[in-house]
């Protein structure tokens, strides 16, 4: 009987999903609370809402960017997705994107939860908000939550379910939901690099600007062919899923479609292996992982490097450019963060610090390119 070495049974507890909405980032509720009695009473299906139902909101406080709420109207929930205050990137915090998306894709894809309602009034919401429907489970950041410690190798067994889960989204046909014009997947990467350098370069630090460019120059000029095409989610990692925890080798919902699109699935893979931890990774050598992934007993990189390669049928003998290209793109949203707290535009307090991550992205890019 194997034992369960990779749960510590007195970890910390894992951080509060909901709480009170942070102070600065309130919306006009009175208002988005009318608008949405009489815009969904006929949208939502079934018997699950009760628009006369007393009216509550919290927050979803451990995400980075977009502005998460949860809404309840008496039992009823659902939850409400709109951008960040202040001066937005071009091209970032896409609502109608991410409302076109999961509007459609829930019919094929049942991790995609389903939106209802989009609206771009800025005199209700402040700025393009949609509204979808509540999942329950647990989201795994730096401590397996309390529910699922009782399941043996379930950090393995969640990484290697989200892998899967990655795979077969990367399988689904997006015609059969009419996404197949989301985007142009003819030059998707060239266009990645562009934009976000452009990004970089409104926000840039010029303590890291040389390192910076350098790292998009070389990226550029080795910049690989895609495989396939496929929908790509832009920003897959284990804290943007949630598992039942009940079952530890399903992931019951992806969250933050904003960015989706049509390119290069690999571009998915270096992105979540850019968040993963090995369980022997220097704290130099860490790329981006919450702290405390690295005990939590989950696969190696080369494991979710063999498993993806193994459910896809893909070629990852590139993949090292597409996790220094992920590693290059985290040091730009730290950056736009860190960027948005110090001209006011962000009320969250983590953002003061959010950027002493960069000097290390850069290094683990620089080595990856290098080897």
């Amino acid at each position: 009987m194997s034992q369960r070495t990779d749960v510590d049974p007195f970890a910390d507890p894992a951080p509060p999903e909901l709480a009170p909405v942070r102070p600065g980032e309130d919306l006009d509720w009175p208002r988005i609370a009318t608008f949405l009695r009489e815009s969904l009473r006929d949208r939502l299906p079934g018997d699950t809402y009760e628009a006369d139902g007393e009216f509550e909101v919290l927050q979803f406080p451990n995400g980075s960017a977009n502005l998460t709420y949860l809404l309840r109207f008496g039992p009823s929930e659902l939850v409400l997705r709109r951008p960040p205050f202040g001066d937005l990137a071009p091209g970032a915090h896409d609502m109608k994107r991410e409302y076109r998306v999961l509007s459609r894709l829930w019919r094929i894809f049942d991790a995609a939860p389903r939106a209802y309602l989009f609206c771009d009034d800025a005199g209700i919401g402040g700025a393009d908000f949609f509204v979808m429907e509540r999942r329950r489970g647990e989201v795994v950041r730096g401590v397996i939550p309390g529910p699922m410690r009782r399941h043996r190798d379930v950090g393995h067994r969640i990484g290697m379910a989200l892998v899967d889960r990655i795979a077969e989204f990367h399988t689904l046909d997006p015609d059969a939901v009419d996404l197949g014009e989301l985007g142009r997947p003819e030059g998707f990467v060239a266009r990645q690099l562009s934009g976000w350098k452009q990004r970089w370069d409104l926000v840039a630090d010029e303590r890291y600007d040389h390192h910076m460019s350098a790292i998009h120059a070389r990226l550029e000029s080795s910049r690989p062919e895609a495989q396939r095409v496929s929908l790509v989610h832009n920003d897959l990692k284990l804290d943007n899923c949630l598992f039942d925890p009940d079952d530890p080798d399903r992931v019951t919902a992806f969250f933050d479609w904003d960015m989706t699109t049509l390119g290069d699935p690999l571009i998915d893979v270096g992105t979540l292996l850019n968040y993963w931890p090995d369980p022997g990774d220097t704290e130099a050598e860490n790329r981006f992982s919450h702290s405390g992934m690295e005990r939590m007993g989950l696969p190696s990189r080369a494991a979710l490097r063999e498993r993806y390669a193994d459910r896809s049928g893909l070629d990852l003998s590139t993949i090292g450019w597409y996790e220094a290209f992920a590693l290059w793109k985290s040091g730009t949203v730290v950056q736009q963060l860190h960027h948005r707290w110090k001209v006011g535009d962000s009320a969250d307090p983590r953002m003061e610090t959010v950027a002493d991550a960069l000097p290390r992205l850069i290094r683990n890019a620089l080595q990856l390119l290098d080897s």
